[in-house]
């Protein structure tokens, strides 16, 4: 189906949560259409993991409307509960239980799905199935964990940074998992801090900052309407405090400059000409380089350019 006429998995109207005197969530509308990987994303404390914990129907708001999969919490939880899967940001499993007997034990909350061994292969943990929990690595955790949301063949998947921690190799093997539940038509919201990860599996993504959207696109489309094509980052050492930054937006096809603790980034349209130009006028201001690079505009660029925070900020 396409995307362009895909019904709503999820829509988000109006929510708002507070703690005491923290605003987590302001108003957030929020739709997410069925069949598509969609990616929250922002900063620590932007209002994510409450926004998530909201829709999954284990934090109440207070105020909003949350609709999933045509229902709602306060008169449809147990329908909700059977169609859901979720894995959360820390997910706590026994550690005395082995991996078959998890498996077991989450496939009897639900009234279909896969058995626990169909489960544990679907994972690629077959040589742990007897194994205990507590004796598994990071990323066969998270295997088990993304097993424990899947064992009831759901509609809707939540991801809660389903691959903070782990390294490389068991990263792209969760991918690979995502995305074989992906092309089965069924719909996934995602959280997460890594813009390779978002950009590999999102056809749209949001980013939230201070309990609100301020952003909704493809990466692609994103990284368009917000950022030059490159970006180019330079020190300069010990002199950077005499920088003159008004000089650098002066020059032809730069679109942003942005300085922090002694480094300036820029947003170019054109490197082949901007980077020689940028030379020209340290050299005119007397300005030593000690570092230089450029790249590619990415998610996280965009972000910076939004909100002038990088997503893994405190």
């Amino acid at each position: 189906m396409s995307a362009a006429i895909s019904p709503a998995a999820l829509r988000v109207t109006g929510l708002q949560k507070a703690y005491q005197d923290v605003v987590a969530v302001n108003g957030l509308d929020l739709e997410v259409r069925a069949g598509e990987c969609f990616g929250l994303l922002g900063p620590n404390g932007a209002g994510k993991t409450t926004t998530v914990e909201i829709c999954e129907g284990l934090t109440a708001p207070d105020s909003g409307e949350v609709e999933l999969l045509g229902l709602h919490w306060n008169t449809d939880a147990d329908q909700l509960r059977q169609r859901l899967g979720i894995q959360l940001q820390d997910t706590q499993l026994s550690e005395k239980l082995t991996v078959f007997e998890t498996l077991r034990l989450f496939r009897s909350f639900f009234s279909q799905g896969p058995g626990a061994a169909e489960a544990i292969a679907l994972v690629q943990l077959e040589e742990k199935k007897n194994s205990r929990v507590g004796n598994l690595s990071g990323g066969q955790k998270q295997r088990l964990a993304l097993a424990c949301a899947l064992v009831g063949d759901p509609d809707f998947l939540f991801l809660d940074e389903p691959t903070t921690g782990l390294d490389p190799q068991a990263r792209r093997q969760l991918w690979d998992l995502i995305e074989q539940f992906k092309s089965s038509g069924r719909t996934i919201l995602l959280t997460t801090h890594y813009m390779d990860e978002a950009e590999r599996l999102c056809e749209r993504v949001a980013i939230m900052d201070n309990g609100k959207q301020i952003a909704l696109g493809s990466p692609r489309e994103l990284i368009a309407s917000t950022c030059a094509e490159h970006m180019v980052a330079f020190s300069a050492g010990a002199k950077a405090h005499a920088l003159d930054i008004a000089a650098l937006r002066r020059i032809q096809g730069v679109r942003g400059v942005r300085s922090e603790n002694g480094t300036v980034e820029m947003q170019v349209t054109e490197l082949h000409l901007a980077v020689p130009a940028l030379l020209a006028e340290l050299t005119r201001q007397n300005i030593p380089l000690t570092e230089l690079s450029t790249h590619s505009a990415t998610l996280e660029d965009v972000f910076v350019s939004l909100t002038g925070r990088h997503l893994r900020d405190e």
